[in-house]
């Protein structure tokens, strides 16, 4: 029976969250006074006490869900995984609690992923979408079929549900086309940008210088990466996946189905929400779930 450890993206978060964390562990509150320190500002302020408006800015989004996800791990009864994965942003999360990556570190790449998706998403307006059942092939297909706009599959979350990714013109005639081919429902996604697409390229850039001059470790066990949904531990192979996971699509349906392959029976959320819970659910209806405690 093998345990996998896995680490929630953008959207998991919510006012108060790892307020319980910080009030019943010393060690959590280490990691929250620290981060404070790292960033600059108080974000466990705006984590406890915020508004969702403030929560919801990326670079307080980011950095908040690592930070939540991190501290949830140091704390975790008998936190001994077998092997892990983070979609998205919880790819960063993920590498900080097998040991691949420093907490202050980790921190540092989340903070800067932040604010470069957010210049990037200013500098060229684009969006997300939500297509409810329809078949991956399918969505790619139609993704392909629009010409003169960027439109890709972004997240392959669960069967029957992929994220798409582009401009918001693209994202606008996708969502049409994907009903008229069938989807159950095509909705845009209140997001600020493409994440996951070709349009994330200079984020992409900018991350990647920071992310070659950061040590990467020998982790505790393979990390299940977003682009190729495959194992890893060797820590150059695992820089060089995590530089293009901005702008390639998160593979999270294959990577469960993966892990599920190579033994996993039992998935244990890190982090705000339930998310992941409900997503593994729908891939491997017999893995066991649940909540780090």
């Amino acid at each position: 029976m093998k345990k996998a450890y896995v680490f929630p993206g953008q959207g998991s978060q919510f006012v108060g969250m790892g307020k319980d964390l910080y009030e019943q562990h010393e060690a959590a509150r280490q990691l929250f006074d620290k981060a404070n320190e790292i960033l600059g500002f108080n974000i466990t302020e705006i984590m406890f006490n915020g508004t969702d408006e403030e929560l919801k800015q990326t670079k307080v989004t980011q950095p908040a869900i690592f930070l939540h996800s991190v501290a949830q791990a140091a704390v975790a009864k008998d936190f001994q995984p077998d092997m892990v994965a983070g979609h998205s942003l919880g790819e960063f999360s993920a590498l900080v609690a097998s040991k691949v990556l420093s907490f202050e570190d980790g921190l540092r790449l989340v903070s800067k992923r932040a604010l470069a998706m957010q210049a990037a998403c200013e500098a060229n307006p684009s969006t997300m979408a939500a297509i409810l059942g329809l078949e991956d092939a399918k969505v790619e297909e139609v993704c392909a079929a629009v010409e003169g706009e960027v439109v890709v599959a972004a997240n392959y979350n669960c069967p029957g549900q992929l994220v798409i990714s582009g401009s918001n013109k693209g994202i606008e005639i996708a969502c049409e086309k994907m009903k008229e081919a069938g989807a159950k429902r095509a909705l845009p996604l209140p997001v600020g940008g493409a994440f996951h697409s070709p349009l994330m390229k200079p984020a992409e850039e900018e991350l990647a210088k920071a992310i070659y001059e950061t040590t990467f470790s020998q982790g505790i066990c393979p990390i299940y990466q977003n682009v190729d949904a495959l194992p890893h531990t060797d820590p150059e192979e695992i820089k060089q996946n995590l530089v293009k996971q901005l702008t390639a699509p998160v593979r999270w349906t294959q990577s469960v189905q993966q892990m599920v392959a190579d033994g996993a029976t039992h998935f244990v959320e890190c982090g705000p929400g339930k998310v992941l819970q409900g997503l593994v659910k729908k891939i491997e209806r017999t893995a066991e779930v649940s909540s780090a405690e």
